[in-house]
């Protein structure tokens, strides 16, 4: 190989680049005009790859739980590219399946070895080499986020690859890179082929198991990766995004989608997609995250309706966008009003193909005995009760391939002591999100939840921002030491709104910088 330096656009890395998701990735981010280096393990087809990809694409072989070969690879990159943009940490091994009384303690090892040393060893090495905007994406499993019998070393491996996610997303923010994770339910892969071919896995069970209804396409793993690397992820640190199908959000006993008779299409070949303008209701889309949001959807051709408290703010809004798009004045606390508003439009445009649910109204702080409960009533009314109002009156406008984002904050994971009702609508919005994705899986409508940490927003902050808090203390609790933007929330809201995102049902997507990774009490 000729070792002279050239003059790269973007330079991706992808381990385990010769299986089902590796290939995926491969193909989508070299599709998109990036440098792909491609590595797998001896005789894993990897080289025939790099070749069939063409220059400047590499294929290279080696094992990434041997230390000795991660340093000759990065010293190899240094020498050929003056950067690394992107590592994708993609390399892993399945679970054994085996007893715990029968696993060999090397096997246990193994898996650690691959699934997390490895990454971790790939990711300190290329980090090296890495630049402030670059990015790190860990692929680890629904297995390290919910317990099986039979994948003690695989699902231990998993999980801990999603806590240093976030140590590192943490520790490296300062530099200016970035580490997230994507953590994926049943995928048909080859690995899965060969479970199902040994008789391990009940592929035909998992379909029912699954709200959607069946298994993950490759490329629905790699457009999440693809997204979480790039530019538009810029407050995105720290956050593991589940891509399951809804799996995580189905919890009772039976199935959560009917038996089918036959390999469901979409299991097998992405469909062909709609490219019509969608009919898109942002409520609170007058200002703020909201109005970023309207403009997003706008700016890519869809027709917009913003639904508002505040109508003239609307109105001002619609204008300033075009003629064909929408404003109404709506009251999201009031029931009849949240129901006139899709009747009216059902009757305009027959279906409403996304809903975006506002923040609605931001808590104040008060000493812990001072918080009345009339305070928690109206929180929750506007916030909670209000969402869920207009989160069903969507959804009897939807139809397949419609989609449900509810903006939530990344306060709940970490509650606020002085903030009662802010924290406990956060979490009741989340558990409505995952409890109506197991509902709505079967009917073909996705939903989820973006959670913004502190966002800069018409000259303020909104989200989670205590009144009196200064500035500057609230930039040293947030890893990437910045405030996010209003477009940064809204593209977070447009990925997952978009067909890139058709495997995500019910998971969340923290916008906050890392903020929601940080244990540390202080910066």
């Amino acid at each position: 190989m000729d070792d002279c330096p050239v003059k790269p656009g973007r330079v991706i890395i992808v381990t385990g680049a010769a299986g089902g998701i590796g290939r995926a990735l491969v193909d989508i981010f070299a599709t998109s005009g990036d440098i792909v280096v491609a590595v797998d393990l001896p005789d894993s087809g990897v080289i025939e790859l790099g070749l069939c990809l063409g220059q400047p694409h590499l294929g290279l072989e080696f094992d990434v739980s041997r230390h000795d070969d991660v340093l000759a690879f990065c010293t190899l990159l240094e020498k050929r590219f003056s950067r690394i943009g992107v590592l994708v940490n993609n390399a892993g091994i399945g679970p054994t399946m085996t007893a715990t009384v029968d696993t060999p303690i090397q096997d246990f090892q193994r898996a650690l070895a691959v699934n997390l040393i490895g990454p971790y060893s790939m990711a300190c090495e290329s980090a090296k080499l890495m630049k402030p905007g670059a990015a790190i994406v860990n692929v680890a499993s629904l297995a390290g986020l919910l317990g099986n019998p039979k994948r003690n070393g695989y699902a231990a491996s998993k999980a801990a690859l999603i806590s240093i996610t976030k140590t590192m997303a943490c520790a490296w923010a300062w530099r200016g890179i970035r580490v997230t994770a994507v953590a994926p339910g049943y995928v048909r892969t080859p690995m899965v082929a060969e479970l199902e071919t040994a008789g391990k896995l009940d592929v035909r069970a998992i379909r029912r198991r699954v709200p959607i209804g069946r298994l993950a396409r490759p490329d629905e793993i790699a457009r999440p990766v693809h997204f979480l690397a790039s530019e538009q992820a810029g407050f995105i640190t720290g956050s593991t995004l589940v891509v399951d199908g809804g799996w995580m959000s189905f919890n009772q006993p039976g199935e959560a989608h009917p038996t089918q008779g036959r390999t469901p299409g979409a299991e097998l070949l992405r469909p062909v997609e709609d490219t019509d303008a969608r009919t898109v209701v942002v409520m609170d889309g007058a200002k703020g995250i909201g109005a970023a949001i309207a403009r997003r959807f706008a700016a890519s051709g869809d027709t917009v309706v913003i639904a508002d408290g505040d109508g003239g703010a609307a109105v001002k809004l619609a204008d300033l966008l075009g003629d064909k798009h929408l404003s109404k004045r709506v009251d999201r606390t009031v029931e009849s009003e949240v129901v006139a508003l899709f009747e009216e439009l059902r009757k305009r445009f027959g279906h409403i193909d996304v809903f975006v649910n506002g923040l609605g109204v931001n808590g104040t702080f008060a000493p812990d005995l001072e918080q009345a409960t009339a305070g928690l009533k109206n929180t929750l009314g506007i916030n909670l009760t209000g969402a869920f109002t207009c989160v069903r009156e969507a959804a009897i406008s939807m139809r397949p391939g419609s989609v449900i984002l509810n903006l939530a904050t990344s306060c709940k994971l970490l509650p606020l002591s002085m903030k009662h009702a802010y924290a406990a609508y956060n979490a009741g919005l989340d558990m409505l999100t995952r409890c109506m994705a197991a509902e709505f899986g079967p009917l073909g409508i996705r939903i989820a939840t973006v959670a913004p940490g502190h966002i800069r927003a018409s000259g303020d902050l909104q989200c989670e921002t205590p009144t009196g808090t200064r500035p500057r203390s609230l930039r040293q609790e947030i890893p990437l030491g910045r405030f996010g933007e209003p477009e940064e929330v809204a593209e977070a809201v447009y990925f997952l709104a978009s067909s890139d995102a058709s495997y995500i049902y019910g998971s969340i997507l923290h916008v906050d910088g890392g903020w929601s990774s940080s244990g540390d009490a202080g910066s």
